[in-house]
């Protein structure tokens, strides 16, 4: 019989059944030996493979073993990558459990449903194929941003605040961060306003306006957004009507070039410009999880980057997204929702209706002054996002830099977070230690950076 176990060295007294996918992969992999395939396809050709292997099914155990390493590796794939066709290969049975469990009745309907209609407009499919079948890999690349000509405004669209910047020549002259609360907003047309309103802000303080640039979380496609927990409160009639075009709209009425990008991607972006490298992971731990990835070349590719959906523990009865209702998501462990949902476990005691940014400024505020609780809080997550870098390693590849972005990362919690996830990749993955940096920018980058870089994602006339 085949039972994966995995003993992390490292366990905070908060969350002490926190089960690392990376540990658990890891230990499973000494054990299997039979050739499985997963790809995962997009509709303009990309193809993304993950070639592995599975335990000898001759017992129960290793049956479950495998159906849960197949299924959380494709959950981590649909999300990293983005497809709506999946190609099973090695295990027809398997497949066939996968197929059921990624259906519209199934318990990842959530998945099937966005990465079909909602993000890809297609039906999404899971079939087999057998081992000679699978297609080879294609991985479209898109040179983005670090353009520093002109006048621009560069926004960047948070959960509970707007931020904006005025740039000159690559000089930010004016930044600034508006308050809004859109998640549960089911009016369009406060999402519209409040994002005009920062253009309108920034572009008081420019003699004119050359081109527009914007970060937000979430899944955009052709720069449309298809899927972005910011306008979750809005009907999906009115999404697919109102949301959809929401930028091409405004980009016509200011008449500039205008370019949206997932926040993560521009995260990256803003690494790979700042320390002059490439191989840079950008992570933003605020209101979601959103990720970005330039690759060794400089580019940035198609793969959607929705890390918030990522499954990163693998114990049976970890905490549920509240959105896609699936289990040990990064979303509960890197982002605002890991500070509130530890912060009882740690000994605060906020009001159920106590929104979720105002817990974090709470716990953040106990971090200044030096109390245990909250640096506990702040030590679990940096155990957490310690075990998933090495995750995210395994899956994207070299790794040079791993930029970090967003309130959670902020502060004197924040380097609690960062120093704990250091320890962790040395201690448990010295491999990926030797290769992997940890990189921060300053507050006021923190802060305003998302929008700054942003506003160099257009291409203006010279």
């Amino acid at each position: 019989m085949s039972k994966i176990a995995v003993a992390p060295k490292f366990v905070s007294e908060l969350d002490p059944g926190f089960t690392p996918g990376a540990l658990y992969l890891r230990e499973f992999a000494k054990q299997a030996t039979e050739p499985f395939v997963l790809a995962v396809k997009r509709p303009n050709g990309a193809v993304s493979l993950r070639r592995m292997k599975l335990l000898k099914a001759g017992d129960p155990d290793s049956r479950a073993a495998n159906l849960l390493v197949a299924e959380r590796t494709l959950k981590f794939m649909l999300w990293m990558y983005g497809g709506c066709e999946v190609l099973v290969a090695g295990d027809r049975e398997i497949g066939e459990e996968l197929a059921k469990i990624y259906s519209p009745s199934g318990a990842r309907s959530f998945d099937h449903a966005m990465m079909g209609q909602r993000i890809y407009k297609r039906d999404f499919t899971v079939r087999n194929i057998s081992l000679d079948e699978c297609p080879e890999e294609k991985t479209p690349e898109i040179p983005l941003g670090n353009h520093l000509n002109g006048c621009r405004v560069g926004f960047d669209l948070g959960g509970s605040d707007r931020k904006c910047a005025a740039v000159i020549d690559g000089k930010c002259v004016f930044s600034e961060e508006v308050k809004w609360d859109p998640y549960f907003q089911s009016d369009p047309a406060y999402h519209k306003a409040g994002i005009r309103d920062s253009i309108l802000r920034a572009a008081a303080h420019l003699p004119r306006i050359d081109g527009i640039g914007g970060s937000s979380a979430g899944v955009y496609v052709d720069g449309q957004p298809r899927l972005v927990s910011l306008f979750r409160g809005v009907s999906e009639k009115d999404f697919k009507e109102k949301i959809w075009p929401l930028f091409d709209e405004l980009a016509a009425e200011f008449k500039v070039p205008f370019v949206v990008a997932n926040d993560g991607e521009v995260t990256a972006l803003a690494g790979a410009m700042s320390m002059h490298s490439d191989s840079v992971l950008g992570v933003s731990m605020g209101t979601s999880v959103a990720a970005g990835f330039v690759n060794a070349r400089g580019n940035i590719t198609d793969y959607l980057d929705e890390l918030a959906f990522v499954p990163i523990d693998f114990r049976a009865d970890a905490p549920a997204d509240e959105w896609s209702g699936d289990t040990g998501c990064a979303v509960q462990y890197l982002s605002q929702q890991a500070v509130a949902r530890l912060a009882p476990a740690a000994g605060f005691d906020f009001p159920q209706d106590m929104p979720f940014p105002t817990r974090l400024e709470k716990v953040q505020e106990a971090m200044k002054q030096d109390d245990p609780r909250a640096e506990k809080i702040f030590r679990a997550i940096g155990i957490y996002l310690g075990y998933a870098a090495a995750q995210f390693s395994d899956f994207y590849g070299l790794v040079k830099k791993l930029l970090l972005l967003g309130r959670v990362s902020s502060g004197r919690g924040g380097d609690v977070v960062i120093e704990t996830a250091r320890e962790v990749v040395e201690t448990e993955f010295p491999e990926i230690a030797a290769q992997l940096e940890f990189k921060v920018p300053d507050e006021e980058f923190k802060r305003h950076g998302q929008a700054m870089i942003a506003a160099s994602l257009p291409e203006v006339g010279k």
